[in-house]
């Protein structure tokens, strides 16, 4: 792309940060500052949009499980693009990616905010995804190729308190706007950070170094892996109340899993694969991956539950917003503190496990907990708090085993599992709400029952196989 003449092969090239800003011997943290920018605009669209389900389906006459389709639109794509914009960054300039995914991000939250209809949202969502994957898919490789190998955990935990900041701000700002301005102006929210992040990146994100060599994509990799999560979240999205019959539901879930095993097997043969297998050999990589899957659907299925269990009982968006607070800000808090809090001498795996281990009993109290906001706010809080103990030791787990050259590839990698697991929180507690009986949701009913055994098994595999994980490979970080 250097080869362009003239301001389209400027718009090519990675621009390098002033010579005595690059000499700073702490300019690694002007970095990964940057980098949290994207973190925060990604989470706080994240988490804002659960709190519009209500005015959505009010304005266009839609079940909630057409509704949640504004939030899986945006998750499929994501899903489906992380991978492959992370190899494109790896072989052409993370910087450069990272930066056109602010510009891509923020336009397209200008169209959600005047979408005439709810298919021109989902669409405009898609959109949206693009941008969001060509920042996440490139966050976790520019933090750790940015901070000095010791520093990499404390630079993750920066990252990941940035994320739950934007989680943290999302519900009340989200609650604070529906009830105000309008649930239009929660995507206007986006554009002033964009621009500000495009700005700073500009200056302060370094060039990339040591890229890939350039061997294509696995398109038909690709093809498959889309096709296996849109049948998967369609399928539970069928069976949670869109107006199709029930039989769809068992034929797009028989189509997700041919999709699955055919990638699997593509995987294998492709020149080229869209996912590595040799990345995934590191016992530490499949198991952070299968973390950050369950960790991320552990933490956006009540993103999804509160908002619709308060408002339901009659609760402004406001007050469910500041209620669900709680759980991103105690992520927030341990995702940035646990680094002084914890005993140094404990290694990632110690961390990740306790963060697990501790979330299990968490989860299992929330239902059996009396009704009331104090008690919520305070496991939620908890909730928050063993998810931000666990998250950043999981990551550095999962990048220090990646060679550097792949580290793009890698985050792409973290950041798929991470949306689908997202996407699977979303759908999971749909799906849940949509089998109560009576259709009146309690924070102490069934519906969070279902949920909470399903994400408490899964957790208590992830602390198994985190508990046997090997030592950290030597990828020559250090």
């Amino acid at each position: 792309m250097s080869s362009v003449p003239g301001w389209l092969g400027a718009m090519g090239r990675e621009r390098a940060r002033p010579a005595r800003l690059r000499e700073w011997p702490y300019a690694w943290w002007l970095a990964v500052g940057t980098v949290c920018l994207g973190a925060f605009m990604g989470q706080l669209d994240a988490s804002i949009v659960t709190l519009t389900y209500r005015p959505l389906r009010a304005e266009f006459h839609a079940s909630l499980a057409g509704v949640q389709w504004v939030s899986l639109s945006y998750l499929l794509a994501l899903t489906a693009l992380l991978i492959p914009l992370g190899r494109l960054a790896d072989v052409h300039g993370r910087k450069l990616i990272y930066l056109y995914g602010f510009v891509v991000f923020s336009g397209a939250s200008a169209v959600c905010g005047v979408a005439p209809s709810l298919g021109v949202l989902i669409g405009s969502r898609v959109v949206q995804a693009l941008g969001a994957a060509m920042l996440q898919a490139n966050s976790v490789a520019l933090v750790t190729t940015s901070a000095p190998a010791h520093r990499m955990r404390a630079a993750l935990g920066i990252q990941a308190g940035a994320q739950a900041i934007g989680l943290a701000l999302g519900p009340t700002a989200g609650g604070l706007l529906v009830s105000t301005l309008g649930w239009r102006w929660v995507f206007g929210i986006n554009i002033p950070v964009g621009v500000l992040a495009v700005v700073a990146g500009i200056y302060l994100l370094p060039r990339t170094r040591r890229r890939a060599p350039d061997m294509g994509w696995d398109r038909s990799g690709l093809l498959l892996l889309a096709t296996a999560t849109t049948s998967l979240l369609l399928g539970m999205s069928v069976a949670s109340g869109l107006s199709l019959p029930g039989w769809v539901a068992i034929v797009l879930l028989g189509l997700s899993a041919a999709a699955a095993a055919g990638f699997v097997l593509r995987q294998r043969r492709a020149a080229a694969p869209l996912v590595p297998l040799a990345l995934l050999r590191a016992r530490a990589v499949t198991a952070g991956l299968l973390g950050a899957l369950c960790g991320y659907l552990v933490l956006f299925g009540p993103l999804v539950l509160i908002p619709v269990v308060l408002t339901s009982g009659g609760s402004s968006e406001l007050h469910a917003g500041l209620v669900l607070t709680a759980l991103p800000a105690g992520f927030a808090l341990a995702a940035v503190g646990s680094e002084r809090l914890l005993p140094r001498s404990w290694t990632d795996r110690t961390r990740a496990t306790l963060g697990a281990a501790v979330s299990i009993p968490v989860l299992a109290a929330l239902p059996a907990a009396p009704p009331t906001t104090g008690w919520s706010v305070t496991l939620l809080a908890a909730l928050g708090v063993a998810l931000g103990t666990f998250t950043p030791a999981n990551n550095t787990l999962v990048m220090e085993a990646i060679p550097v050259q792949s580290a793009a590839t890698g985050g792409g990698l973290v950041n798929v599992t991470r949306s689908l697991g997202t996407a699977l929180g979303v759908a999971l507690v749909t799906l849940a709400l949509s089998l109560s009986p009576s259709g009146h949701h309690r924070l102490d009913g069934p519906d969070t029952a279902v949920v909470v055994l399903a994400v408490a098994a899964a957790l208590t595999l992830l602390s198994a196989r985190l508990a046997v994980a090997p030592a950290v490979l030597d990828n020559g970080r250090r």
